[in-house]
Order: structure tokens, then sequence, then C-alpha cells
């Protein structure tokens, strides 16, 4: 087996919810980070995810409209996604393969930056992003979607080993949205799992909660079970995606992961 050459977590905006939306039981405001992450590999340049719309730096309430009464968000002016790309040393144009996790609005409002790049999401959730039942259609923004229509895209059905040679794989864990993924990266040094948001918190992956808005608590239990199964076979550590504690240990580092 091979593996990817470098890792870079890139910071993005954050985000002011009630704790109650993502942990059965809490209440009260939790702010929780918007990361994306950059993996390079000798065949191409991956991004998992691509965040906020970055139009959102300038005026988040044009773009998602009431949604900021419910979802606080915090733009730094530094996070812009390309400005995180040029400081690991990158232009959008570089990166090769874009894979989303799901398609709510927190990480599908950079794709258009990559109209060159193949593009990777389960064939569920790509489906259902323009069509969510009711209850959940305030999580989805399918203009991002519309404005990639042209583009190279790859729906998935199952597991999917991006270059074949099992240093990027692309993992089924359905639940929070119906075809949900996270991704384990294998580096020289370490191996990392990168949940999406199967599971929002280090909390929910230690006690298997569902999330409160999971389309499918059941099949998200049974995610979170299988992460922790693949994190203990193949010795990956799990980062939580939008965990601040996480991203406080592991996503502030210098130079990236290699």
């Amino acid at each position: 087996m091979s593996t990817a050459q470098r890792l870079w977590p890139l910071a993005g905006a954050s985000i002011t919810l009630d704790h109650g939306l993502i942990t059965l039981g809490q209440h009260g405001p939790l702010t929780v980070p918007i990361p994306t992450f950059l993996i390079e590999h000798e065949r191409g340049l991956v991004l998992f995810d691509t965040g906020l719309v970055p139009e959102a730096w300038n005026d988040p309430r044009a773009v998602y409209g009431d949604l900021v009464d419910v979802f606080a968000l915090d733009c730094p002016p530094e996070n812009t996604l390309e400005l995180q790309l040029a400081k690991a040393g990158f232009a959008p144009s570089d990166v090769t393969h874009v894979v989303i996790s799901h398609s709510h609005f927190d990480h599908t409002g950079g794709m258009y930056l990559f109209p060159d790049a193949e593009f990777y999401m389960s064939e569920v959730d790509l489906r259902y992003a323009f069509w969510p039942d009711p209850p959940y259609q305030g999580f989805y923004r399918p203009q991002d979607l519309e404005l990639t229509r042209s583009f190279s895209w790859n729906p998935l059905r199952e597991d999917y080993d991006l270059f074949g040679d099992g240093s990027i794989q692309i993992l089924q864990t359905p639940g929070h949205t119906p075809g949900e993924v996270s991704l384990l990266v294998t580096l020289p040094s370490r191996k990392f799992l990168i949940t999406g948001d199967a599971v929002h918190l280090r909390s929910g992956l230690v006690s298997e909660c569902p999330c409160p808005v999971d389309v499918n608590a059941i099949q998200a239990v049974q995610s979170i079970q299988r992460i922790k199964q693949i994190s203990a076979a193949q010795q990956a550590e799990v980062w939580v995606l939008h965990d601040p504690q996480d991203w406080e240990r592991l996503g502030t580092v210098e130079g990236g992961y290699a």
C-alpha cells in the first residue's frame, strides 16, 4: 500500500448554534469550526469539503438569508478557502480532486472554485440535496450544486479507493444524511480518519449517540461504530471535523502532516 504525501488542515469559518441541535439533551450556544482538508498525492491534489460560499465572507445574510439567525457565522478574513490554499502553497487550479462529505450548506459552498477537478460525492446525497424531506430543507443550498452541473462528477455507491493504492479511501458512513462519507488518509507517519458529519463532536463518538437532526438515527449509530472499528483496525486517529477540541489539538499545526 502506498501513502499520500502530506495533509494540510485548512481553517475556515465557524458556526455558532444551539448545542441541542447536535447533542441530544444539551442546550446553550456552541461554536464549532468549519475546516477543509487538503491532501497531496503523487497523482493529484485532493480537497475534502469546501466550506461556506466565499461571498458569505462579505455578507453572510445576503447568501444564507434567515438561516444566519439559527446558525451564526463568523468568517475571519484570512480564512477564505483561496487564502488558505495559498498558505499551503497552492491555487484553486492546482486541486485535481474534490471529495464532498455530504451536501449540507457548510460543506458545499466553495465547490464552484474548482471547475477542472474530479468531484466525488455519494450518489444518494447528490440527488437528495435537490429534493430533501421538508424537515431538512434548511440544511441544503441547491444553488451550490447548480453551479457545478457541468463539472466532472463521480457519484459513489460504495466505498471508494481514490487512487487504487489504499492511501485515500472514501468510506460510506450514512445516517446524518442519506449518503454521508468519511475519509481515511494514510500518510508516511500516521493515519487520519476524518469523519465529515457522521459524528459532530468527540463526545458523540464516545457515547455513540446520534445527532438529533440525523435523517436516520440507526444508520448514524452504525456509522459511528464503523468509524471506531476501522480506526482500531487501521490504527488511524479519528478527526471529528466539527469538534472544537479536535481542531485546537490537530488543526493548528504549521506545515501540515506528513
